[in-house]
């Protein structure tokens, strides 16, 4: 014991310093909640849809929550059910048992809806693909308007690919 304390004396505290602010952001946060407000009803709803995955996507997803990322700071929040959401976040390759649940929870998102994929498995399958208990990728059951590649995708890349299907409503 005394080893390890004597260790973490001599080592010291080893982390990153916290970011700079960036007044940039800000101003971009800004727009990003006016352009938000004017298409959406206050706030982007999402729900996540667990198709089938490993659940590596989904520990990025609750990432999304604290307060580096501050998902809700850009006026976006998930909610419980598909009649109230705005834009469907999708992950994995979609299970044969699941493939049913997908499309009823499509259908009860009320228009304008998006669709974001994420992950190599809801992109393009995986290593899973097209098999016997797999539809492969959610392009194979329901329309598709951003797929976000990684396995699994970094909060970052999420948050652009949120951003990138806002951008898709738009135009």
């Amino acid at each position: 014991m005394y080893q390890i304390l004597k260790q973490i004396v001599a080592t010291g505290i080893k982390t990153e310093a916290p970011p700079e602010p960036d007044e940039a952001l800000r101003v971009t946060g800004q727009r990003l909640q006016s352009e938000i407000l004017e298409h959406f009803a206050g706030a982007l709803t999402i729900r996540h849809v667990d198709a089938g995955s490993c659940n590596g996507c989904e520990l990025e997803i609750n990432a999304l929550s604290n307060p580096y990322y501050n998902l809700e700071g850009l006026v976006m929040r998930f909610v419980a059910g598909p009649r109230h959401a705005d834009m469907l976040l999708v992950t994995g390759p979609v299970s044969r048992h699941m493939e049913t649940a997908l499309k009823r929870t499509y259908e009860a998102t009320p228009e304008p809806k998006l669709v974001v994929a994420l992950g190599d498995c809801g992109c393009t399958g995986g290593i899973f693909g097209e098999n016997y208990a797999s539809c492969g990728r959610v392009s194979n059951v329901i329309p598709v308007d951003v797929a976000v590649p990684g396995c699994p995708p970094t909060p970052l890349a999420i948050v652009q690919g949120i951003l990138t299907a806002i951008s898709v409503i738009k135009d």
